[in-house]
């Protein structure tokens, strides 16, 4: 396989891809699945830091169905992209690969509080580093996180794993034969044409901090590595 393209990633998950066809909760065999690709692509000598979701516990529209607060809606959406942490650790170390666990909301018993000159020593010691509970703030999602998290690490590129979308389209391509997909776009193309691959506030901060995206199918085997090593699948975005 070619050179690496990639040295120091963020790999986006989101929530329901651990989930898989149940479509709430984890899923035993497809974590592993993911754990399993993720060592593959670790054996390759990379860094890699990842963002999980936290969809596959806890939306924010049932909050919104409940009446409840935004502000607390999100603290609980969260505690989810923490037990996704924890579990994604266990089946990571299951793997053999040495993980560790930070959370921007402390919770000492079970994870490291996140501390940037921590989560990069990790890195340089070859540990995969779980960035869990967002930004610890309400009104951001996991996509600003991963992007904030990308540029505090100085990260090459982040990894944006779909759950059976193979890159960035016009328009769903699940409801709508019509969509085109892109090859390559700009940070400024996907706020112009209003895509929704991110928040605009993740599409922003990528875009100032100049941080290319990768966005590619998670249930491809091998996406993972084919993408670290410069193949071209997805939608690559990149540059203003």
């Amino acid at each position: 396989m070619s050179e690496l393209k990639y040295k120091r990633i963020i790999l986006k998950l989101s929530g329901e891809a651990l989930a898989g066809e149940k479509g709430f909760g984890i899923n035993p065999p497809v974590i592993k699945k993911i754990a399993k690709e993720i060592h593959d692509v670790y054996n390759q000598g990379i860094q890699i830091a990842i963002v999980v979701g936290g969809g596959n516990m806890w939306r924010g529209e049932a909050g919104a169905e409940m009446g409840m607060e935004r502000s607390q809606a999100d603290y609980i959406g969260m505690l989810s992209t923490i037990m996704n942490g924890l579990a994604l650790q266990d089946n990571l170390e299951s793997e053999g690969v040495p993980t560790r666990l930070q959370t921007s909301i402390e919770m000492r018993q079970i994870a490291e509080p996140y501390i940037r000159r921590k989560a990069i020593r990790h890195l340089e010691k070859g540990r995969i580093v779980i960035f869990s509970g967002g930004t610890g703030n309400p009104y951001f999602s996991t996509d600003t996180t991963a992007v904030l998290r990308a540029a505090e690490i100085d990260a090459d590129a982040i990894l944006m794993a779909k759950n059976g979308v193979d890159g960035i389209y016009s328009a769903d391509p699940k409801t709508d034969a019509s969509a085109i997909k892109y090859d390559k776009l700009t940070q400024l193309d996907i706020l112009n044409k209003g895509l929704q691959v991110m928040d605009s506030t993740a599409s922003s901060l990528s875009m100032d901090n100049n941080i290319p995206l990768v966005v590619f199918n998670l249930n491809e085997p091998g996406n993972i590595k084919r993408v670290v090593h410069g193949q071209n699948i997805g939608t690559i975005v990149e540059g203003k």
